[in-house]
């Protein structure tokens, strides 16, 4: 036996739904669903108060001083300078041969520490990826970890204390019947003492952060790479380097935007005058400029400077990376 409804007669509407219930395709507004996150989890978004305060204080606060760059400062007045120069403390800079030379070595030293440091971490992450005895895995991520949680005081003294005239390099050599080598007082060993010390303090923690990538790499893409006939070569270079390289892109963009600001405590702890030519890099050249010389608008123009190239690095390789790989910071 059937039923039939009878069809609404035309121009009544269906019965309005209960005043509780919501109604469909209705937005909340993004104020409420914000208050209504910060409400759920609070607890979580407090655990960011510290940090953001950190970079409040000691990041975008001092920001404010860079107006010094065009003002006439002088120690003990304001803090804002005395009066308006405009662009002079730039065209000094610019027209300094010491700052061009100093332009150059930064360059030089930032271009090798970013060609040999960036891809040390990624072959030795690939070479642990393959060790299959565990205790000689661990020992190698110890030995090459230990140097990053060293301070770079203790990193400068190792590296002078063996690189000494008396020191176990110029000794062995002296065993080989070659001449003590000065590699702290010549000037063109410098480059190659600080990216080898460079490379020795950073490679095991980028190790680290790529190792972690491999973890997330599916067994499966091995297994059916395997199944293809490609050997360890040709899974690390179709399925191994493509799982990780979003980790690449994102620590080449860092490592890009830090370009020009070459390592200030290492360099100054390593270098002296006799190895200015080559050592003397932009962040040396405003501290004694600023600090030792007190012409602290001249060193707050350099230092401006700078800032404005790595602001453009950055951005300029983050643009690159996201039209060329598809991958890039924001």
């Amino acid at each position: 036996m059937s039923t039939s409804t009878t069809p609404a007669p035309p121009g009544t509407q269906d019965p309005s739904p209960a005043r509780g219930a919501p109604r469909r395709g209705r937005r909340i507004p993004a104020r409420t669903g914000w208050r209504r996150a910060l409400r759920r989890d609070w607890q979580l978004y407090s655990l960011a108060i510290l940090p953001l305060l950190f970079f409040l204080v000691f990041r975008y606060l001092p920001m404010i001083g860079n107006v010094i760059a065009f003002r006439r400062f002088e120690p003990g007045g304001s803090i804002f300078g005395e009066e308006w120069v405009g662009l002079r403390y730039v065209q000094m800079f610019l027209n300094d041969p010491t700052f061009w030379q100093v332009f150059r070595n930064t360059l030089w030293i930032g271009g090798l520490t970013l060609l040999f440091c960036f891809p040390v971490p990624i072959v030795l992450a690939l070479l642990l990826n393959e060790v299959r005895r565990r205790s000689l895995k661990r020992f190698v991520q110890s030995v090459s970890y230990l140097p990053h949680f060293l301070s770079i005081v203790i990193v400068a003294g190792i590296t002078m204390q063996m690189l000494a005239s008396d020191g176990p390099v110029n000794h062995v050599l002296g065993r080989l019947g070659h001449e003590p080598i000065r590699f702290i007082q010549e000037p063109e060993w410098f480059r190659a003492i600080y990216v080898g010390s460079e490379i020795w303090q950073t490679a095991g923690w980028g190790t680290i952060l790529y190792l972690a990538a491999l973890t997330t790499i599916d067994e499966d893409l091995y297994e059916a790479a395997r199944i293809d006939g490609a050997n360890r070569w040709q899974q690390i270079w179709h399925v191994t380097l493509p799982g990780i390289r979003p980790t690449m892109v994102t620590l080449l963009i860092l490592n890009i935007g830090t370009f020009m600001a070459v390592g200030f405590e290492k360099v100054l702890l390593l270098y002296n005058p006799l190895t200015y030519p080559t050592a003397d890099v932009i962040s040396t050249y405003v501290y004694r400029a600023g600090v030792e010389s007190n012409s602290f608008s001249y060193a707050a123009a350099i230092g401006l400077f700078e800032a404005v190239i790595g602001l453009v690095l950055i951005t300029s390789a983050n643009q690159l990376s996201r039209r060329t790989v598809g991958t890039s910071l924001w």
